[in-house]
C-alpha cells in the first residue's frame, strides 16, 4: 500500500507538478518563514526499488535491447529469412539474443513480450535467469496496442488499462523490474488535443500502476516519423506532447526518480525533402528535453524509429559529446537486431555469428552513449534504412 511521505519543494520546483501555483490560500497550513512549503508526495513500498532499478539500467555505456515485438510482428521479422512464424522458431531467435555471451557489458535491460518473459531455452533455463546472470534487467510490455480513438482526425489511442495492476503483479513475480508502454502521435493528423490528452493521460496511468507494483515504467509517446514535416515542426510538436505527459505524471503522482523515458529522436519526417546531420539532429532533440525534462529523471533512452542501425547510432553520438543532465542512451529494436537476423537466417549452425552481429551492434551503442563511437567501418547493411510507413508492433 502506499504511504505519504512529505517532501520540500521551492517555488521553482512547481512547474514540474501539474504546472500549478502552490501559494497557500487563505485557511490552508502556513508557509515557512522561507517560503517553503510542506507538500504530501505519492512515497510507495517499491519507491527504493523503483529508484535502484531505474539507476542500475541508466548506467555509463550500456543501453535497452528491445525484444518486445508483438507474436505477429516477430512472425514478420521471420518470415523476412523464410521461417514460420511458431512458438518454437520466435523462442529460438529470441534465445540467440537473449544467451550471448558477453551482452551484459553493453546492456542493462531487455524488454520482452509476455510470451518471452514464461519461456525457458531448449535447455530449461529461465530466459529470465539468462538476463540475471549477465546483469541485465529484465522488462516486459504491459499494452495491449493501438486501436482507432473514436472523434479524433484518423489518430490512435493504446489500450491495456483495464487488469493492469493483476499483471504487473504476475510479470514482477516473474523476474520483471520494468514496463514498457508505447503509444504514438501523429504530426500529419494534427495531432489533434485530444489525442495528445489521450496518450499523456494513459501514459501517466500505466506509469502510476506499474511503480504500484514495483515496476519503473518506461513512458514512451512516439512522435512518428511519417510525414513530409519540418525538424521544426517536429519539435513543435514533441515539446508540446512532452509539456502534456509530464503534466498527468504529476497529476498521478508519479515518482520521476523511478521512471525511464524512451522519446523520439527529433527528425524532419521521413518524407521531408531535406535530411539533417547528426550534430543538427542531437541540438533539436537535446533542445527539446531541456525545455522539459527534469533533471529528477535518470534516464532518456531513445527509440530507433526506423531510422538504420548507423543513423540512431551517430546521432545518439552527437547527443553525448557534451554532459547532460540524465543517462542519455538507447532502446533500440530494429537498430539493435536488423544485422542479426539476416545474419542467423534461421540456421542452427549460424547462431554463434548471429550474437556475434548482435554484439558488435551493442558496442556500437555503448561507445555512442560514451560519445566515442565511430563509424569506419561499418557494414552496408547498417547503413540500410528501415522506415516502413504506417509500421505497427
Amino acid at each position: 500500500m502506499a504511504s505519504a511521505g512529505l517532501v520540500k519543494l521551492n517555488a521553482s520546483s512547481s512547474q514540474w507538478i501539474g504546472q500549478q501555483s502552490f501559494t497557500q490560500q487563505h485557511g490552508s497550513s502556513p508557509r515557512s518563514r522561507f517560503g517553503r512549503v510542506a507538500l504530501p508526495i505519492r512515497a510507495g513500498a517499491y519507491t527504493d526499488e523503483l529508484v535502484q532499478t531505474a539507476k542500475s539500467i541508466a548506467t555509463p555505456g550500456r543501453g535497452i535491447l528491445a525484444i518486445d515485438e508483438s507474436n505477429a510482428t516477430c512472425g514478420k521479422r521471420l518470415a523476412s529469412i523464410g521461417l514460420d512464424n511458431t512458438e518454437t522458431n520466435r523462442q529460438a531467435y529470441r534465445q540467440l539474443l537473449l544467451t550471448t555471451p558477453g551482452l551484459g557489458e553493453y546492456i542493462s535491460g531487455a524488454i520482452l513480450f509476455e510470451e518471452t518473459l514464461f519461456q525457458s531455452t531448449t535447455d530449461g533455463k529461465k530466459f529470465v535467469d539468462c538476463l540475471r546472470e549477465e546483469k541485465i534487467m529484465p522488462g516486459i510490455k504491459v499494452d495491449k496496442g493501438l486501436v482507432p480513438l473514436p472523434g479524433s482526425n484518423n489518430e490512435s489511442w493504446c489500450q491495456g488499462l483495464d487488469g493492469l495492476a493483476s499483471r504487473s503483479a504476475e510479470y514482477y513475480k516473474q523476474g520483471a523490474r520494468f514496463a514498457k508502454w508505447r503509444t504514438v502521435v501523429s504530426i500529419p493528423c494534427g495531432p489533434s488535443a485530444l489525442a495528445v490528452k489521450e496518450a499523456a493521460w494513459g501514459l501517466a496511468r500505466y506509469a502510476a500502476i506499474s511503480q504500484d507494483n514495483g515496476l519503473v515504467p518506461i513512458v514512451e509517446p512516439e512522435i512518428l516519423l511519417d510525414g513530409d514535416h519540418s525538424i521544426d515542426r517536429t519539435l513543435e510538436v514533441a515539446e508540446h506532447v512532452w509539456s502534456e505527459v509530464f503534466y498527468y505524471l504529476a497529476q498521478n503522482n508519479v515518482v520521476f526518480e523511478g521512471i525511464l523515458l524512451k522519446p523520439s529522436m527529433v527528425t524532419p519526417g521521413a518524407e521531408h525533402k531535406e535530411k539533417q546531420s547528426p550534430e543538427t539532429i542531437a541540438k533539436y532533440t537535446l533542445t527539446m528535453l531541456k525545455r522539459r525534462v527534469p533533471p529528477a529523471v535518470p534516464g532518456i533512452m531513445f527509440l530507433s524509429g526506423g531510422q538504420s542501425e548507423m543513423e540512431a547510432t551517430l546521432n545518439l553520438n552527437a547527443m553525448n559529446q557534451s554532459p547532460n543532465p540524465w543517462h542519455v542512451s538507447f532502446s533500440y529494436a530494429r537498430a539493435l537486431q536488423n544485422t542479426v537476423l539476416k545474419t542467423w537466417q534461421g540456421r542452427p549452425e549460424n547462431i554463434a555469428a548471429g550474437q556475434k552481429a548482435l554484439l558488435v551492434r551493442a558496442k556500437a551503442n555503448s561507445l555512442a552513449q560514451l560519445g566515442r563511437y565511430s563509424a569506419e567501418g561499418e557494414s552496408d547493411e547498417a547503413q540500410k534504412g528501415m522506415f516502413v510507413k504506417g509500421y505497427t508492433y
